[in-house]
This record gives structure tokens, sequence and C-alpha cells, in this order.
């Protein structure tokens, strides 16, 4: 059994220190921009899309000098989406990780310059990577691109359903691409990098968008069960918003349902896949007791 309290701190030491590398406290540009970013890169959280690149790569035997640089630009990815969803002209939150957000600290000019500073570079980290071959580079640049437009359209379609009553399909499909689909690259990066067969990444894939899924009916839940305290940030923000959630559709108890079959499924999903599927399948049981 993995100790996963452990395996988090390990991933987010290694990635920070990647990112401390890659977007310094000095250098060239603005000052101000420079710590915008990093206030929001460095602003804790367990970091968990990264982790998903180092759990599926180690899994299939890459090493960690091969996934770091991709592991910190999906963060960055991350890092920028969070700046721009917490806009007033978005959710509107002051709260992100039980402090100021970004545009609260920096205004919201900076921050949506630290955000669109945030994304080029994640795709610049990734194509000067020479620890992978350019064809590996290539590969992530191109899946990285994809899980961010999907990203996009998630948002998009999010906004469009405030307010509406819409089908659990419809939801599925906001959240597949607004949440899902980064969280199916990180693990499909692994994979990839660890240069796994064909077969095996379709079964990654399938654990992957799982785990995306997962991921977001439980914050559903959390939304609605727990504090402000408690998660770092604004309970209550998708009711108070008209969004369209997996409690607002099928309510509390389908909602719980609905992600220990999810859960079931991502699981089964890996087991037959890699030799050792430990850490894989403690990641989805984390994601289905997850508290905040």
């Amino acid at each position: 059994m993995h100790d996963l309290k452990e395996y988090f701190a390990e991933v987010t030491a290694l990635v920070n220190a990647e990112l401390d590398w890659l977007i310094p406290e000095t250098g060239q540009g603005p000052e101000s921009l420079r710590a915008a970013m990093r206030w929001s890169l460095f602003g804790g959280g367990k970091h968990f899309r990264p982790a998903l690149v180092f759990a599926v790569g180690r899994t299939f035997g890459a090493k960690d000098e091969q996934l770091v640089r991709t592991a910190a630009a999906v963060e960055m990815i991350h890092t920028y989406s969070l700046i721009h969803d917490d806009l007033p002209s978005m959710d509107d939150d002051d709260l992100r990780r039980g402090r100021a957000t970004c545009h609260v600290k920096y205004g919201e000019s900076t921050a949506i310059l630290a955000g669109d500073a945030l994304q080029v570079l994640a795709f610049q980290a990734i194509a000067e990577d020479e620890r992978l071959t350019k064809d590996t580079r290539l590969e992530l640049v191109v899946g990285l691109a994809s899980a961010s437009a999907k990203m996009v359209v998630g948002q998009q379609l999010d906004l469009e359903g405030e307010g509406n009553d819409l089908s659990l399909e419809e939801i599925q499909n906001i959240h597949a691409n607004k949440t899902g689909a980064l969280i199916a690259f990180s693990a499909i990066a692994g994979a990839m990098i660890a240069k796994v067969d064909p077969a095996t990444l379709e079964s990654v894939r399938e654990y992957a968008l799982k785990l995306g899924l997962l991921f977001q009916v439980t914050d559903d839940l959390l939304d609605v069960t727990k504090t402000t305290e408690q998660l770092g940030k604004t309970a209550g923000k998708d009711l108070g918003a008209g969004k369209a959630t997996f409690p607002s559709s099928i309510g509390i108890a389908g909602t719980t349902q609905f992600a220990t079959r999810t859960y079931n499924e991502a699981v089964e999903a890996i087991t037959a896949t890699a030799e050792d599927a430990s850490l894989l399948k403690n990641i989805a049981r984390f994601l289905l007791e997850r508290e905040s």
C-alpha cells in the first residue's frame, strides 16, 4: 500500500524544483508578471495532475528525469486555467487554495497575462526537453494542446449551462472537457514517455478518462457537503451560480453511487494492464474518498 500523502509530497518537491528553474524568482521581464505567475504556481495543492504523470510513468518504467518537465508543464497549464477561472468575468472567486486569488492580489490585467504566459511557457518547456526524443516531445505537445483546447470548450459549455436543466449526459460532456481532458492527458503522458505498447496505452486512456470523471463527480459532492474552510475555496459556489452539477441532476445519494461505479470502472481498466497497478488503484481510491 502506497502512502499517498508521502507520494504527493515527493511529487510536489520534484515539480516545484523544476518550476522554480523554469520560472525563477528573478530574471527577464516585468517583476510583477513573474510574481503573479509564481504566486499561483507555488500556492499549495496536492499537484494531482503531475502526480498522475509520475504514477503512470513509473508504473511502466519511465525515469523521473524523463517525467518531471512534462509534469511541470501540466501544472503550468492547470494553474493558468485556475487563474482565468477565478476571474470576475468567469467564476468571480476571491479565494484559491486558502489564499487570495491571482487577480485579487495582482489585479485583473496582470492575472490574465500571468495565465497567458504560463500557457505558452508550458509548451515551450516540453518542446525544449532534450531528455525526451523529438518524436515523444511532438506527441506530448499535440496531446497537451488537444487537452487544453477541450478544457476551454468545457468552460464555455459550463458557462452556457448556468441556470439550465441539463441531462446527465450533457453534464458529463461538460466535465469530460473542462476537468477530465487535462487529467486524462496527465496519465496518458506518463504512458507515452514510458513508450508503452498501443494496447497498454488504450487501457491507460480508459483509466484516465474514468479518473477525470471521478475527480469532477467528487468535486461536485464536496462543493455541497464541505465548508469554505475545509475546501480552501468558496463552498456552494456552483449552486449559487446555477451551474449544472451531478448532485443537482441526480442528487447526493445518486452522485455517491455514480462515483463508486466510476471508481470501479477505473480500477478495472488498469488492473489487467500493469504488473503492479497498486499506486494507480490507490490514486483512484483517493479521489473516491477525498475530503478537499
